[in-house]
């Protein structure tokens, strides 16, 4: 599960473009932080997670969140301003599962280092889903977890949600703001459409000929949508941002991302309505484990703000930039000593004591965080009106990023021990099944 949105120039601020999205995975799928820059490549084909396709001849700089085993992304953005996210989505269509397609995040990886922009992205992404389909399993320990794909394409200037049944697949260009969660919100109200979307749904008998054509209804899984919860996560999402219209700044994108359903929020009582999403067991195994906000600006590089650790509400969005170097270190199956194994040890003692350990995330996170917005402002002010190329600024960048990741490795070391004042509470189903999860640390 996972939710994402978008606020364009006319909703921003400053005159921005904000992304933000919330990856939702399995708890123990670490999600890595990786920079690969720009590339002339001489191969001729290109292995993705399950199948080769043709290679490019070049490929752009990136900046991606992705689960450690697998050759796509969840979230990223490029070089040229171009940010894509993708959602599960649920459909009538069966899945044959054979593992001869692209995953959704193969699609967001291609399209992340091919093109320049979200209109190049969406014809990209469309191009190579009719040709090689989503047949293409995306769990990690469950491998019986296939579905469809939709994603918010956005650069400097535009957006556009693509939602996918199939082979199938509508398309809108966004006005002002938008999100999508794991469910079909494109109705009547696309500006593109496949050519057979219609006639296909017709054959199927979910549509009737000549009756208007409403793509969410003729194609979702409706058990799944219920399941899932997804109607109520994009309508929190929609309210959340629209209290900020003409105003939304980054600060208001990562404190969407933050939220949850109840105001008495507690790990155990967490369900599919939340956006910032704790696993519970059997009705939701799926737990955010990493989270995006990005800044995208007309005329300089934009600001990428990511966690690049579990939960949100527990975590600091750190800033990284295109051109930089930074080092979350690179995750694997079991805890190493990657950023996201760091947090994520801490982030499941605080279960046991969320409470106490959300108030002192608060209280250290919030200033912080205002902190780095402030200082990322700054050097991008500079960036904007600096007369010659200046080394010295890029090390600034580098330096901010360091700051935020050794600030939140500071702070699990200074609060480790509280997070073993209080004992489980009464949740049997819930601590069982972290009992289960957590027999990954034991076996390091």
């Amino acid at each position: 599960m996972c939710d994402s949105f978008i606020a364009l120039p006319s909703f921003t601020a400053n005159g921005s473009v904000i992304f933000g999205k919330n990856s939702d995975r399995e708890p123990n799928e670490a999600q890595d932080i990786v920079h690969f820059l720009r590339k002339n490549i001489s191969e001729k084909s290109l292995k993705c997670t399950y199948i080769e396709i043709p290679q490019v001849n070049e490929t752009f700089e990136v900046i991606l969140s992705k689960p450690f085993w697998m050759w796509g992304a969840e979230m990223g953005v490029n070089e040229h301003g171009v940010a894509i996210g993708n959602e599960a989505i649920f459909t009538k269509i069966k899945i044959k599962k054979e593992n001869i397609g692209l995953t959704g995040m193969d699609l967001v990886r291609l399209a992340l280092e091919r093109t320049r922009t979200a209109k190049s992205a969406l014809d990209l992404v469309i191009e190579l889903l009719e040709k090689y389909g989503q047949n293409a399993c995306s769990g990690y320990e469950d491998k019986n977890f296939f579905y469809h794909n939709s994603f918010i394409i956005a650069d400097k200037i535009e957006a556009w949600i693509l939602e996918t049944a199939d082979i199938q697949w509508v398309a809108r260009k966004v006005k002002n703001f938008a999100s999508i969660s794991n469910g079909l919100s494109i109705q009547t109200d696309y500006d593109l459409i496949s050519e057979n979307a219609i006639n296909f749904a017709i054959k199927k008998g979910w549509n009737k000929a000549g009756s208007e054509f409403n793509f969410a209804k003729v194609y979702s899984n409706k058990f799944m949508n219920w399941a899932s919860a997804c109607y109520t996560r994009q309508k929190t999402s929609l309210e959340k941002g629209g209290i900020n219209k003409g105003n939304m700044e980054v600060l208001d994108a990562m404190n969407i991302l933050k939220s949850h359903h109840n105001l008495d929020f507690q790990p155990s009582k967490s369900t599919t309505k939340d956006l910032c999403m704790h696993a519970t067991g059997i009705l939701s195994t799926s737990h955010t484990v990493s989270s995006i906000v990005v800044e995208i600006r007309e005329k300089v590089m934009p600001t990428i703000w990511i966690t690049g650790s579990s939960n949100p509400c527990l975590s600091l969005f750190k800033p990284v930039y295109l051109g930089g170097n930074f080092n979350f270190s690179i995750s694997k199956a079991k805890p190493n000593d990657s950023f996201w194994w760091k947090v994520e040890q801490f982030n499941r003692l605080a279960l046991k004591n969320y409470s106490q350990i959300k108030s002192l995330t608060e209280k250290a996170f919030i200033t912080f965080q205002n902190e780095l917005i402030e200082q990322d402002e700054k050097l991008i002010y500079e960036l904007a009106h600096q007369k010659f190329p200046n080394l010295e600024i890029n090390s600034k960048f580098e330096q901010l990023t360091n700051e935020a990741l050794d600030f939140h490795e500071k702070f699990i070391l200074k609060n480790s021990k509280r997070t073993l004042e209080k004992k489980n509470t009464f949740a049997p189903f819930f601590n069982n099944f972290w009992a289960k999860q957590n027999k990954v640390f034991a076996k390091t």
